[in-house]
């Protein structure tokens, strides 16, 4: 996946396999960036009441999709590295986006420079 911010919006541009292994219908997903509340590169709780709908699941492999929890609805692609970065959100339909991604530290401080602003 790539990451931009471009108009002010993060871009999150999706490959043909993550598209497929999310159950993501479109490619790229835009966010306002003063729809962003939170940035970071801790290791995001999970636990087994999460409800997958839809998306992929492999027990240290890959956590992939649309997933219900008691913090409200969230979106996964993490797979077993422990890069993380979670983006927390408001006034979208899903409260979080939780990724692993090679520079999560610089997306971390890009972003929430940008949204300081």
């Amino acid at each position: 996946m790539q990451l931009s911010i471009i108009d002010e919006k993060l871009q999150i541009e999706f490959t043909c396999q993550e598209q497929l292994l999310a159950v993501r219908f479109h490619k790229l997903w835009e966010i306002p960036l003063i729809h962003i509340q939170q940035v970071t590169t801790a290791e995001p709780q999970s636990n087994w009441k999460e409800l997958r709908a839809p998306g992929s699941f492999v027990p240290g492999l890959i956590k992939a999709g649309t997933y219900y929890t008691n913090r409200g609805k969230e979106f996964w692609y993490v797979n077993r590295e422990t890069n993380y970065l979670t983006i927390e959100l408001q006034d979208e339909s899903y409260k979080r986006i939780i990724l692993t991604i090679n520079d999560n530290e610089f997306w971390q401080q890009r972003l929430n420079e940008a949204i300081a602003r």
